[in-house]
Formats: C-alpha cells, structure tokens, sequence
C-alpha cells in the first residue's frame, strides 16, 4: 500500500487535534468494538495473538542491557494494530493497521526507527503456533506458543540489533486478574506482562557490534477506548530492582486529576495490584527534547513497600520522532533501592 495513503488512514484514525480524545486518539469511541470486561478468565496461547473485536492493541518489549565496553545500552521493539472496523478479513479489505517503532538508546545517542503497514497481505502480523510477531524483516518469534524463548530482530538506518530472550519467571497479570483501569470513568484494558525476561546478543552501531546482556520486559495490552476524553498522555514505570523485584506503575493525566495504578512484582512472579492513589509519580527535573520540557528526573514514592526512589533517564534525549510522538528511554533507580528500568511518556 502506497505510505502516504496509509498515513491518511492514520489520519482518520486519530484525527487532529490528537488531544481532544485523549492521546492519539485513545479516548476515541469503542462504538462497535468490545470493550473489556472484569472476571475474564485469559486463554493462552490465544492471547498471545491478536483481537480484531477491539480496536487497539501491542506487543511491547523493551530491555536494560550492559555492553561488554561496561556501559548501558537500552532497545524497544514494538508492533501496533489499529481497527477500522471490529472484524477481520483476508487481503486489501482488511481494517487492521500496522505500526513498528524501534530504537537503541546509548548513553550518548538515541536511534529510532517506524515501519507502517496495511493487514492482510502478509506484510505485517501475529501468530501464535508457534508465535511470530512481524512487520516487514522485523521479527519477534519464537519456536513454541509460550513466548518463553523468543529471538527479537530490528533495524533502522544507523542501528540494528539481534537478540534472545529467554523467560526466568511466569507471566504477570495487572489489575483485577488482567482487567486493568485506566481512569474513574472505567476504561480498561486487558494487560499482562513478561518482565523476567534474560537477553542476550548484539547491538549493530555506527562504530560497530556490541555484544549485550541484559533484562527484558514485555507488555500485551489491548482495548477499544483505554482512555477517559480529558486524559491527554500518561508516564509510565517499569523498575526492576537489585533483589529481584519489579514496579510496574502508570500516571494518566486529565483535566479532572491524575489516575495512578501499579503492581508490585515479587521475585517469584506474586503479585499485589496497588490501587489509584497510592503510587506517587513526581516529576523532579525537566530537559528540553524536541522543543518540549520532559521529566527526565522522578521520584517515585510507594510508602507500603518502603520504595522512595529517585529514577533517571540514561539518555534524556530519548524521543520518539514517530508518527506519534512520545518518550521512551531506559532509565537508572537510585535511593532506597537500587535498579534499572524503562520509562515512557507520552502527551508532552
């Protein structure tokens, strides 16, 4: 499909200004699509591919790595599926769109990369006996359905990388079992992660191969209307700390407050849902990227499991110059608790 008549889609899709129906357009209406629901019990490896009922959805992995040079490296790979319409079919009348960004964060650089395109005609897709994620030569695949052991594979003009991922804990389920609520209206989302992910492979720079290891962490989330109408963008944590357990925790902001909600991972995968109002997420020190005053600098307060952490950004100019532009880069934990982490923002 021609991009420019792609990128019209898209326009349509999320029609300008992106804000008035939250960011891109996810305040937008579920009219005709499912919306989740509470108590819905997931069934895998279905869920691992795609739900062409609602509207929105992605697969989302980022990962904290460590080059053999002693520094810190981060990746995102990421694919997007919009709906046109609540139903699937087979070749050009397909109203699946999507969408992959990818990017390598050093200390000194951030590369990004997007791919865009139309469903049904092979070029960009999910399956899941055995699990394949694709757009274009991208790819996130793995040799079973149960997503444990995946290779991941992007590539941009000044960057590339080739990746395993090999899973050391169970998946997670935020919220309610999975139904997770994004604002006191009550949208939601379906949304499990994957954050006991070990990495390794290389990195393809303008000076050459770095060989890494690291952790990951992915995110599979989908809805029809995850946004209330006044929330224009939100912030978002992923930390895994030294001892070995994790905070994934979310800021939405709208004209009526912020919603908040978090999980707190213990290191044998248990989980504790914490909810509205109980993470605190301040910002504590802003950098001009891309013309924007952005946070780079939290602290990220959750008194019930003693956590008073300063996070910061490896790279504060991680911004995603994309069809729509967020921030998304690894970050440092410091204070009481030590760690690493992914933080992404959008609506600035």
């Amino acid at each position: 499909m021609n991009v420019n008549a792609l990128l019209a889609v898209l326009v349509f899709l999320c029609p300008s200004p992106l804000w008035a129906q939250g960011f891109a357009g996810l305040g937008g209406s579920a009219e005709g699509f499912e919306v989740p629901q509470a108590g819905i019990e997931f069934d895998f490896p279905k869920d691992h591919g795609p739900h062409p009922a609602y509207r929105i959805e992605w697969w989302y992995l980022t990962a904290n790595l460590k080059g053999e040079d002693g520094r810190d490296y981060g990746i995102q790979w990421t694919l997007f599926r919009s709906a046109l319409k609540p139903f699937e079919t087979d070749g050009w009348q397909s109203p699946q769109i999507w969408m992959g960004h990818a990017a390598v964060t050093t200390p000194d650089t951030h590369y990004f990369a997007e791919r865009l395109s139309r469903g049904g005609i092979g070029q960009a897709g999910v399956a899941v006996q055995p699990f394949e994620a694709w757009i274009d030569e991208w790819r996130m695949a793995g040799p079973d359905m149960d997503m444990d052991t995946l290779t991941l594979t992007a590539n941009g003009a000044d960057f590339g990388y080739d990746l395993a991922l090999s899973a050391q804990g169970p998946l997670v389920f935020h919220g309610q079992a999975g139904y997770s609520v994004k604002s006191a209206d009550g949208q939601a989302s379906y949304y499990y992660s994957q954050p006991f992910y070990s990495v390794e492979g290389v990195l393809h720079l303008p000076d050459g191969d770095m060989r890494v290891t690291g952790q990951g962490w992915l995110d599979r989330e989908w809805s029809s209307q995850p946004l209330a109408e006044d929330q224009t963008g939100w912030d978002w944590f992923s930390l895994s700390f030294e001892d070995g357990d994790k905070l994934m925790a979310f800021r939405l902001r709208g004209g009526r407050g912020d919603f908040t909600s978090a999980t707190w991972i213990n290191s044998d995968g248990s989980t504790d849902a914490i909810p509205d109002g109980s993470v605190r997420l301040e910002p504590l020190a802003t950098d001009q990227v891309a013309g924007r005053d952005v946070p780079t600098q939290w602290r990220v307060v959750l008194a019930d499991r003693s956590i008073d952490v300063k996070v910061s950004a490896l790279t504060p100019d991680a911004w995603m110059e994309t069809r729509f532009e967020y921030w998304e880069g690894p970050v440092t934990v410091t204070g009481s608790h030590e760690g690493v982490g992914y933080l992404e923002m959008t609506g600035y």
